[in-house]
């Protein structure tokens, strides 16, 4: 089945317009514990928004950056800024000034939409500062050094003390600042105000399909994160193909969300896949632990969860696993991490909800990778979404034959353009139609694949290789490990030779003999254990040389496990 996309595309218009058009506009969209909200009022509040960004400068293809907990506030804004064509980037508001300093100097954002409780860190992580009628002079002087067109701007906001006239106020932080014309902080009274009051009448701007329409940001584990800038074509080609025709999207399915809505995964899986449809997707702004995840679904019954490897296994490890009611879903996805064979095991064994773990990556936009609904192989990533080629290659870019581990490529309408100024990362991983991934697969002779880990965390032992990932699910198997990581760690004894060692997060502390957090006593009885059972049940070579126990493992921005850290030891 073909999906043809129009050369005028404008993701709002698309996703969000359609509906109040064709007469579906008192639809709910979204639901929180607070109320529902109609496709009609997040239409409305989106114009707003569009509204307020125009008036504040921002004009097509420039970049907003939005920092909101998940609520109708961050949706209107995304919605508000496609609207006038403009690009969106978000970022986690719970970002400290360092991190948020760094996406705003990346991005040479236009406009911030924070929250008020994230207003504080956005003013020092930028250099500025809310800006008193009688500094305007000093705010000139800056502006006329850095950018002589803010000055017509300043001049007309200088009577409005609330709006958070910008100052740069080191060097190291003025290339931010320089770009950066507002915050609109949502929560604080003044704007409040001045966002009920704008029109809520705004025409959408006529993007291209091709144009930028959302910066995501790579889940590496090291360095800082890229910025991949993804048009509006991809988002309705994945759309069509994984959402509609793959996992079946309706318009009565209810979304619930265990990552939040500033992560790709999530915004398509609880944001444009429902709005495809006119469903409607749940929303809470609170971090998501299994007591909240619980009472959500108590609360709003939804019909898809989408969730991932490491709240699965909180889940099962919560003591009221056994009371919860998850009868309302049709089917819960998982992405973002590997999800071993044995954690969906325990999931189909407490819940018997259908559990399809798929592959996607920022650079391909979403899942094209999956096990389906009535077609699942557990420990697997099952089958390619239709629409999109996968292949398996060795270094040299030269297809391997089923069962061997290489690198994932893979082909599909939904291609990002690329890196934002990383033009070498950009040439060295999209090739022709082709994105080279950093991931290695293999494939069976049924075109199911098995994710075997990232190619930097890939391992040669005895000259064959170790994926982590197989290890890692090995060791879950057993009783007394709830959290699991295997990276290489170089031996001090031996120049240069890498082996794997188990990072561990143990099921019962107290009930693990020998084992405290922090790195093992040699000849602890229960990492000889962990080491046998690994020899038992995989080919001996792949048991783990080390073992250490943790408290918790440390994540990354995403929350997927950091194996750059537990390689450098820094958590420990």
């Amino acid at each position: 089945m073909t999906v043809e996309i129009p050369e005028r595309l404008n993701l709002a218009a698309h996703f969000l317009d359609a509906h109040v058009d064709e007469g579906r506009g008192d639809r709910v969209a979204l639901r929180t514990d607070e109320g529902n909200t109609t496709y009609a009022e997040v239409q409305a509040q989106a114009n707003r928004f569009g509204n307020l960004l125009r008036e504040a400068g921002v004009q097509a293809e420039q970049r907003v950056v939005i920092a909101l907990p998940d609520s109708a506030e961050f949706v209107a804004a995304f919605f508000g800024t496609l609207k006038i064509g403009a690009v969106v980037v978000m970022v986690n508001p719970d970002l400290n000034d360092e991190n948020v300093a760094y996406f705003l100097e990346l991005t040479r954002a236009r406009a911030a939409v924070v929250h008020i409780d994230a207003a504080t860190t956005f003013r020092q992580a930028a250099g500025i500062a809310a800006t008193p009628e009688a500094e305007v002079s000093s705010i000139a002087s800056v502006a006329r050094a850095s950018d002589p067109g803010m000055l017509g701007e300043l001049a007309t906001s200088a009577g409005k003390p609330s709006d958070g006239i910008l100052v740069a106020s080191s060097d190291r932080t003025r290339s931010s600042a320089r770009f950066l014309r507002r915050l609109l902080v949502v929560g604080d009274p003044d704007f409040n105000e001045e966002l009920a009051t704008s029109s809520d009448a705004l025409e959408c701007f006529p993007t291209h399909r091709d144009d930028a329409a959302i910066w995501l940001f790579s889940g590496g584990t090291t360095g800082k994160p890229k910025a991949v800038v993804q048009s509006h074509n991809s988002f309705v080609n994945t759309t069509e193909r994984y959402a509609k025709q793959t996992l079946g999207y309706s318009e009565d399915d209810i979304t619930l969300s265990v990552p939040k809505l500033f992560f790709g995964y999530a915004t398509g899986s609880n944001l444009l896949f429902p709005f495809a449809v006119g469903a409607s997707a749940v929303l809470f702004p609170e971090r998501c632990t299994p007591e909240v995840l619980f009472s959500k679904i108590a609360r709003h019954r939804p019909t898809i969860l989408i969730n991932v490897p490491t709240m699965i296994n909180k889940m099962l490890a919560h003591e009221l696993v056994a009371e919860q009611d998850l009868s309302s879903l049709r089917l819960s996805t998982s992405a973002g991490e590997a999800l071993p064979a044995e954690l969906h095991r325990r999931w189909d064994e407490a819940f018997g909800v259908e559990l399809l773990d798929g592959l996607g990556t920022a650079e391909q936009w979403h899942v094209f990778i999956t096990n389906r609904p009535g077609d699942v192989v557990p420990g697997t990533l099952g089958k390619v979404v239709t629409g999109f080629r996968v292949k398996v290659c060795d270094d040299d870019g030269a297809e391997l034959p089923h069962g061997e581990i290489g690198w994932l490529w893979v082909a599909g309408n939904s291609r990002a353009i690329g890196y934002w100024q990383r033009m070498d990362r950009t040439m060295e991983a999209f090739r022709g139609e082709w994105y080279v991934s950093g991931d290695m697969v293999k494939r069976d002779a049924d075109g199911v694949f098995t994710y075997c880990g990232r190619g930097d965390d890939m391992l040669k032992v005895s000259g064959k290789w170790l994926s982590p990932g197989e290890v890692e699910s090995c060791l879950l198997e057993h009783p007394a490990v709830k959290e699991v990581a295997v990276v290489g760690v170089e031996d001090p004894s031996v120049d240069g030779l890498v082996k794997p060692h188990a990072f561990v997060v143990l099921s019962d502390a107290d009930a693990a003999d020998g084992a405290e957090a922090g790195p093992h006593q040699p000849g602890s009885q229960l990492v000889e254990e962990l080491q046998e059972h690994v020899r038992t049940c995989l080919e001996p070579y792949k048991y783990p040389r080390d073992v250490t126990f943790l408290d918790d493992l440390p994540r990354t921005h995403l929350g997927k496990v950091d194996r750059g850290k537990l390689k450098a030891g820094t958590s420990i």
